[in-house]
């Protein structure tokens, strides 16, 4: 098990940048596959973007490809995600999540898979 928290939400205009961090304790981070996924009042809980543990796969949401980067530091075990050129429609609760894999590879978009989460940190876009 690994515990998980999130830091870097806030409120900002529309057009602005955030970036978000999910510190986890545990000495097998860098073993873990990561996630960001974000849920709107009155809607699911949707994808964000993942990474392998390895760093080497990423996978993003068709709508945030060339807005959001998500990336990570093992040797600082966190996980990041840098948000631009925000919009009033990103408002939600951004929460990270893990799990550990065999796999360097394996960033998997779907929520059940994981099984570790954070509490999660609000983001709030001003029009």
């Amino acid at each position: 098990q690994v515990q998980l928290l999130e830091s870097g939400g806030g409120l900002v205009q529309a057009g602005g940048s955030l970036r978000l961090s999910c510190a986890a304790s545990g000495r097998t981070f860098s073993q873990y596959a990561m996630g960001w996924f974000r849920q709107a009042p009155g809607k699911e809980r949707e994808v964000v973007a993942t990474i392998s543990w390895s760093g080497t796969t990423t996978y993003y949401a068709d709508s945030l490809k060339g807005r959001f980067t998500i990336s990570r530091d093992n040797n600082k075990n966190t996980v990041y995600l840098q948000m631009n050129s925000l919009k009033p429609e990103d408002t939600a609760v951004y929460s990270c999540a893990a799990r550990l894999s065999s796999l360097a590879w394996s960033a998997p978009a779907v929520p059940s898979w994981y099984d570790n989460w954070g509490q999660g940190t609000q983001v709030t876009v001003s029009s």
